[in-house]
């Protein structure tokens, strides 16, 4: 399985924006993705206002390019989301049973 850690800073102002998009949009359009095990969203805190991050558990990697595309260093960017985030960060692990 591979982990995916997807996190976003937001424009300045643009917080509650996001925060709507992110709670109407993004979360459902995650939760109905095939091959996606486990997904666990994250949103701002007082002391990262800006800050927004999903950490995705995908069954294999066929089932994450499925979604992204065959570079899955690239993320998924829905219209809505384009105008109100700054900056992107994508990492990718192989998950570990403990």
């Amino acid at each position: 399985m591979i982990m995916r850690i997807f996190q976003v800073t937001v424009r300045p102002g643009k917080e509650d924006a996001f925060a709507r998009f992110f709670h109407d949009t993004a979360i459902p359009l995650m939760t109905s993705q095939p091959g996606l095990v486990q997904i666990l969203p994250g949103a701002a805190r007082a002391d990262s206002p800006r800050q927004f991050s999903f950490v995705m558990v995908w069954r294999d990697l066929d089932a994450l390019q499925a979604f992204v595309g065959e570079d899955i260093t690239s993320p998924h960017i829905d219209p809505a989301e384009a105008e109100l985030v700054e900056a992107r960060d994508i990492r990718h692990y192989d998950l570990i049973d403990v």
